[in-house]
């Protein structure tokens, strides 16, 4: 919600949506994945030809509060191409659904400085098990 500035940031970025997607879907998104920016595990090259071949990039960004302020952990940004695109959109997308409305709600209480309420409006994230 925030990325899209609570759905408020450009004309492209004015709807939310929530999209759940299968676990074997999001599992073989990782499996299939290469890291956005190489680690010293690997060469340079070895990378680079993984990246290539890859249909998927996984990169860790910081998670923010609702202020926008980074906080100390990540959070997982999987950008998806080639065949995942394919497998996404026809796979394993379950539901699709609007929730600019919550979005503009949570940003108005942010604005207010009503933070418990915003925060309780946030959607609840559980830990992938």
């Amino acid at each position: 919600m925030y990325r899209a500035g609570w759905g408020f940031k450009d004309a492209g970025q004015k709807r939310i949506l929530a999209i759940d997607i299968t676990r074997a879907g999001f599992e073989w998104a990782l499996e299939h994945g290469c890291l956005s920016h190489p680690d010293e595990s690997v060469s340079k090259d070895e990378w680079a030809a993984k990246k290539e071949a890859s249909p998927v990039r996984i990169q860790w960004d910081p998670e923010r509060d609702l202020h926008l302020r980074p906080l100390e952990h990540r959070a997982i940004q999987i950008g998806l191409g080639k065949e995942a695109v394919q497998r996404y959109v026809n796979e394993w997308v379950c539901r699709i659904s609007d929730v600019t409305p919550l979005a503009h709600k949570i940003h108005a209480l942010v604005q207010e400085g009503r933070l418990d309420e915003a925060e309780a409006e946030r959607p609840a994230e559980r830990p992938l098990r």
